[in-house]
């Protein structure tokens, strides 16, 4: 299905439109989004996949990603970041795994994947180490102990300005500063 013009006109038709918009989605994410359109078209119809194009469109397909887009960022704004599953904004672990993304990255090369890794299994035991203060059965298995309050005064205490990573101009800079940033291709 790739490979077709009508797949390539519709990725392109939509990645337009939603450029026209003004939001930016990946266009790996928009033909995968397209691919799964019409196969699910073609399945429920009981028609060919070369038959569903007829009901493609682009212009509502755009449409639909910018509303799914800006739900997410008014549900953002409306402060359900920081919640479950989210940690607080101006969380200093938070802060301390961010902080470490460019020092990671000029160390490892610029390996890009090395760094993801070690961000994903820090902000994963980061997550378990906040689920083990309510564990009566994790009491005591960790040097610091399950005060996960005490850990978050004891990172503030160590780097007073932590939350300064939070700043996406100053985490921009740093990043800048390793010799390494993100251009797209």
């Amino acid at each position: 299905m790739r490979n077709t013009k009508a797949f390539k006109e519709a990725v392109a038709d939509t990645l337009a439109e939603l450029a026209h918009q003004g939001v930016t989605v990946r266009p790996g994410t928009v033909a995968d989004t397209i691919e799964q359109n019409i196969r699910t078209v073609a399945e429920r119809l009981g028609i060919q996949e070369r038959s569903a194009w007829r009901y493609f469109d682009a212009v509502g397909l755009a449409a639909s990603i910018t509303r799914q887009r800006q739900a997410a960022e008014d549900t953002s704004a409306s402060g359900q970041v920081g919640r479950a599953p989210m940690p607080p904004v101006d969380n200093p672990e938070l802060a301390l795994i961010l902080a470490g993304v460019p020092d990671a990255l000029e160390e490892n090369g610029g390996d890009l994947y090395a760094v993801i890794l070690n961000v994903a299994v820090n902000a994963w035991m980061a997550g378990h180490i906040h689920g083990e203060d309510g564990c009566t059965g994790c009491q005591d298995k960790r040097p610091t102990g399950t005060d996960w309050q005490a850990r978050m005064d004891t990172i503030t205490t160590m780097q007073p300005d932590i939350t300064k990573w939070f700043n996406r101009e100053v985490w921009t800079a740093a990043l800048n500063d390793t010799g390494y940033g993100v251009t797209r291709t």
